[in-house]
């Protein structure tokens, strides 16, 4: 089997059945489907139920909000194709979506991770996310959001691919690891792209596989939120802890600082400063779990990669704020 793609679901009853057809109407056949339902309270569930006997088709039905870090590990756990494609249940991809993915997935045994062109549902000119990126200050950030998508059509190689509609190599998923679930929700599909870089292997960019996205449907955080707020002041913290060897973080402990004390002043300023601080102190505490990647040598020519990237990543966030200021898509 080509492909496995799993969707997270939480109380997608306005979204969920659109979701899973878009996917039923792909043109590529080679693939199988697995909803992993979180524990919803809602008519979702008992439309994810509606499919079950459908070949190809699997549900598993959590009592629980397990997070989706741990949601989509069950799924790539049960998973039995090559590349496994995680796809958000407020997401809708045009019919050659998982073609598109797969062919630029099997151009090169070393890439890891395709990330599709999402373009905003309600804005179908406007691009919601064409690759993420982290920068000096370890901020994670989306490429191209709220820029006209016509401008991101050029395949490329990215920093991270988005876990809301991206595909990944199941075999170096077995090398790598899963997604990490201390992250719960947020930055976990940059943790894992990040790990991918520092061994060497590539995250593309795909701007032929086309998705739209309603984005935040399920968390309500298009853009601030008290969970939101919760998951970026935890892991903002630990997404750079954890994958900078000790020599990178010394070298970036001060524009790491810089960069959160940023982020503290920006998400008070909007008044979520409490659930932000109370996600560092998560952080803190979750810091003796946290499993970081092995140095080794052999990697320092990606890991210096990493660093001159993240430096120039800071630029290409500076163009994009200034062009948003002066109203330019």
């Amino acid at each position: 089997m080509k492909a496995s793609i799993v969707i997270p679901n939480l109380n997608g009853a306005g979204w969920l059945r659109d979701s899973i057809e878009s996917i039923w109407a792909q043109t590529e056949k080679d693939f199988e489907l697995i909803v992993i339902d979180n524990g919803s309270t809602d008519e979702s569930l008992a439309i994810a139920e509606s499919y079950v006997g459908h070949d190809r088709y699997t549900l598993v039905k959590n009592d629980h909000n397990t997070g989706f870090s741990a949601a989509v590990n069950a799924g790539i756990r049960l998973a039995k194709g090559t590349y496994v494609v995680l796809f958000n249940n407020d997401a809708f991809a045009e019919p050659d979506w998982l073609e598109q993915l797969i062919a630029m997935a099997e151009t090169d045994p070393r890439i890891f991770a395709v990330q599709s062109l999402m373009i905003r549902h309600f804005e179908r000119d406007l691009a919601d996310d064409a690759g993420d990126y982290v920068t000096i200050l370890g901020w994670a950030c989306k490429r191209g959001d709220g820029m006209y998508w016509r401008r991101y059509q050029k395949p490329q190689r990215i920093f991270s691919a988005c876990g809301g509609a991206s595909l990944y190599r199941k075999s170096i998923l077995d090398e790598i690891g899963l997604f990490d679930e201390l992250f719960f929700a947020y930055f976990e599909d940059v943790d894992i792209s990040w790990r991918a870089n520092s061994m060497g292997y590539k995250n593309m960019y795909c701007p032929a596989a086309k998705c739209y996205h309603i984005c935040g449907a399920t968390t309500g955080a298009v853009r601030y939120n008290e969970f939101k707020s919760v998951q970026s002041g935890r892991n903002s913290i630990l997404l750079p802890y954890k994958n900078m060897p000790l020599f990178m973080f010394i070298l970036n402990f001060l524009p790491l600082v810089m960069g959160y004390l940023l982020k503290v002043l920006m998400f008070g300023l909007r008044g979520f400063w409490t659930p932000y601080i109370k996600g560092a102190r998560e952080a803190f505490q979750a810091i003796p779990k946290i499993e970081k990647p092995k140095f080794q040598f052999k990697n320092l020519p990606h890991y210096i990669h990493i660093e001159f990237w993240m430096i120039g990543n800071l630029f290409s966030y500076v163009v994009y704020r200034v062009r948003r200021a002066l109203g330019i898509k």
